[in-house]
């Protein structure tokens, strides 16, 4: 029989923290970005707290004019096979362009990675955002969005038959002068529109089966691919309205393609500020907001919602939006920037301060208590079946969710005290495949 239904969190790395501006804190970890002890650090304190998984997202460009964050720095799978060794229960997540990988490549570094670290690999399947990312690739440009699409489903189906072109096949019969099991590997032969592979992978099976397959999309495109493929996904809500509602949607298409939808973990974003007193949560971002580059703040705010903010005192409140039928741009950070602005009424400095820290994804700001709280009343309801942690400053944040969070997690039956075996798939209740 099954046990009661607990809580997912992963630990999303990204540079010094989430907010754009943790880097300027004098205690940031800014010159230890290449440093892989750093990561290494971060990967060990997520474990000590049983966190499902760390999660590196990707990019493929960079944009030197921009000198007032920090940008990418070691490539995730490289960095992950350290970490690998660094660790001994913690999922290991990586993003993977289905727009700039082939299949061939991808499977066998996950399958690598899976069998370096024991089985603890995930690889979350995007299709890349900009033409500047393309254009360090070999294209001009990027493909249209469905393209894209189409491209990825394709991509998914072809690593997983790689995956699956070995059934063991490893027999290291010294006496018999057999090391392979040839019945047990086979080519898969496939022929398609964007890929030719014969197979079979270089790498036998993974120690799990097949790495963890997460998605992100949240375009129309984007959430059929995950309904039909996705072991979990990463989500955008502001709020739990939000957050019900593309769970619901969700679930509804994961059981239209014929799935169980209990067996898709949907987490959103979430940044947390954690102190033993609602002032010191409260201080702990103000400290970041500080050094917040305001002006660039502002003109980006301005494109993001079409309004003009380089006039507005920054401690006054914030007008609502007009409808999002007039805005002609980008909608989704449009809706989100509104929904800000409508559930927690903010002044100018506020709304950025926002938005600078995961740019729109929940926040929760309080002590470990009033925190829990929340966690639990977006879980019960439905909103969630956990949560991708984006702290706003590393590793200071993560220590605060891991010492104080989850503690309190724990004691109120949410959240598990130890892992339940050593696979990434055991972590998130998933059979091996």
């Amino acid at each position: 029989m099954a046990g009661p239904r607990t809580l997912h969190l992963n630990a999303f790395l990204y540079g010094v923290g989430h907010h754009s501006s943790a880097w300027r804190h004098p205690d940031s970890a800014a010159e230890r970005l290449g440093d892989i002890a750093y990561f290494e650090e971060l990967a060990r304190t997520a474990e000590r707290g049983c966190l499902d998984a760390v999660f590196f997202a990707d990019g493929h460009s960079v944009n030197p004019k921009y000198t007032a964050g920090t940008t990418w720095f070691l490539e995730p799978l490289t960095a992950l096979s350290a970490m690998a060794r660094a660790t001994e229960r913690i999922g290991l997540v990586t993003t993977v362009s289905a727009s700039f990988f082939t299949p061939f490549h991808a499977a066998r570094m996950l399958a690598s990675l899976d069998h370096i670290s024991g089985g603890r690999v995930g690889a979350n399947i995007v299709t890349s955002m900009f033409d500047e990312e393309a254009r360090s690739h070999g294209f001009d440009s990027l493909p249209p969005h469905a393209e894209r699409y189409a491209r990825a489903e394709e991509f998914i189906e072809v690593l997983c038959a790689l995956w699956d072109s070995w059934d063991g096949g490893v027999l290291v019969d010294r006496t018999g002068g057999r090391f392979l099991d040839s019945d047990a590997i086979r080519p898969i032969h496939h022929r398609g529109k964007h890929f030719r592979v014969d197979g079979p992978l270089t790498v036998p099976r993974c120690p799990q089966g097949r790495p963890v397959l997460f998605q992100a999309g949240a375009s129309e495109t984007g959430r059929n691919l995950a309904a039909r493929h996705a072991e979990a996904v990463y989500s955008v809500a502001w709020d739990m309205t939000a957050a019900i509602e593309y769970a619901t949607d969700l679930r509804a298409r994961v059981a239209a393609a014929g799935r169980d939808p209990g067996t898709v973990a949907i987490l959103p974003g979430l940044v947390t500020y954690v102190g033993r007193t609602e002032e010191e949560a409260w201080a702990k971002k103000a400290e970041l907001d500080a050094l917040l580059d305001v002006d660039a703040a502002v003109t980006q705010l301005g494109v993001f919602t079409g309004q003009d903010y380089t006039g507005h005192d920054l401690d006054a409140p914030v007008a609502d939006l007009p409808p999002i039928e007039e805005f002609t741009g980008p909608q989704g950070r449009y809706a989100t920037v509104q929904r800000i602005i409508e559930t927690r009424r903010p002044t100018l400095r506020e709304l950025l301060g926002y938005l600078a820290a995961g740019g729109g994804h929940a926040t929760m700001i309080g002590t470990p208590e009033s925190v829990a709280d929340s966690i639990e009343e977006w879980f019960t309801a439905g909103a969630c079946d956990g949560f991708n942690l984006m702290c706003p400053a590393y590793p200071d944040s993560l220590d605060d969710f891991v010492d104080l969070v989850v503690p309190e997690l724990q004691r109120r039956g949410l959240f598990r005290t130890e892992y339940p075996g050593s696979t990434l798939r055991d972590s998130l209740g998933l059979k091996s495949i």
